[in-house]
């Protein structure tokens, strides 16, 4: 007779899932149903597994999921790190507000990390201005392990993934947040802009203090499972700023573009909004445009 058990997926590599159950860590296949019903297995989440042996064993089910990602692909998600560089990449503030966004999105928290701050400490300031009252932020220099402390304590208890663009030095602050020192980095390609030689799977590192840290490849695309949700989402609802302003326009449907009598608008010449948060919200607000035709 097979044995049960229950536990969190904690890395996918290769078409293997790798399921702690918090007292043995599993080699899984997964059942062929799933790919015939289209689902696929995420880091982050907690499955029932039949075990085979004292290594390996078999997913069985999939419990629901509080929220899930297709890049990167984790699920159950508390809290989103999103982290930007002040440079080596250049930061792109227009990335940044999409995986807020998509935390927006999946209901999850969200916090911004903002590194190398021994770069280029005052652009590392001029990021955080323009976030400052929005989302809980921490400047940090992943090389001298300033900011660390702050960090653990924005995630602390929650599950965590950091995500932005290769290069910006996650692996390094996740490195450094759960002592993994084998945690492969690497630097950024002048030629690409990217990191090199830097995470190319989905693994999660468990902290002392119950926080699980998901550590995610780099990318550069808003692809998310929330992207599709577009089409029904209110756009101006996933910027918190323009919270205060919403059905102070002349006309209930305001898209906050060029109307007369617009709250937003008004609120973006006075600079009670910032513009290259305007400009992101636009730019959402065209791609929703798109999906609908």
């Amino acid at each position: 007779m097979s044995k049960y058990a229950h536990g969190q997926i904690v890395k996918a590599l290769a078409g293997f899932y790798y399921v702690d159950t918090g007292e043995e860590l599993y080699r899984c296949r997964a059942r062929g149903i799933f790919k015939k019903d289209g689902v696929t297995p995420l880091v982050g989440d907690f499955v029932s597994i039949s075990v085979q042996d004292e290594e390996e064993g078999v997913v069985e089910s999939i419990e629901s999921r509080r929220n899930a990602f297709i890049r990167p692909p984790v699920a159950n998600v508390d809290i989103f790190v999103v982290t930007v560089s002040t440079a080596e990449p250049e930061p792109s503030l227009e990335l940044t507000d999409r995986f807020l966004v998509t935390a927006e999105l999946a209901e999850a928290e969200a916090c911004l990390c903002i590194n190398k701050d021994d770069l280029l400490p005052a652009q590392a300031k001029r990021i955080a201005a323009v976030y400052e009252g929005l989302y809980p932020t921490v400047i940090m220099t992943a090389l001298t392990g300033d900011g660390v402390p702050e960090l653990k304590a924005l995630i602390a208890g929650k599950s965590a993934a950091f995500a932005g663009a290769s290069g910006v030095g996650k692996t390094s602050l996740i490195a450094l947040l759960t002592g993994e020192e084998a945690l492969e980095t690497g630097d950024v390609s002048e030629k690409t802009g990217r990191g090199r030689h830097t995470t190319r799977h989905v693994e999660i590192f468990k902290l002392e203090d119950g926080t699980r840290v998901y550590d995610t490849p780099g990318f550069t695309s808003f692809e998310t499972a929330a992207a599709a949700d577009l089409t029904d989402a209110n756009i101006d609802a996933l910027f918190p700023e323009f919270e205060e302003y919403l059905g102070k326009c002349r006309y209930a449907d305001c898209m906050h573009e060029n109307e007369p009598d617009c709250a937003v608008l008004a609120a973006l010449e006075s600079r009670g909004i910032k513009r290259s948060r305007y400009e992101s919200y636009f730019k959402l607000l065209q791609t929703k445009k798109e999906l609908q035709w």
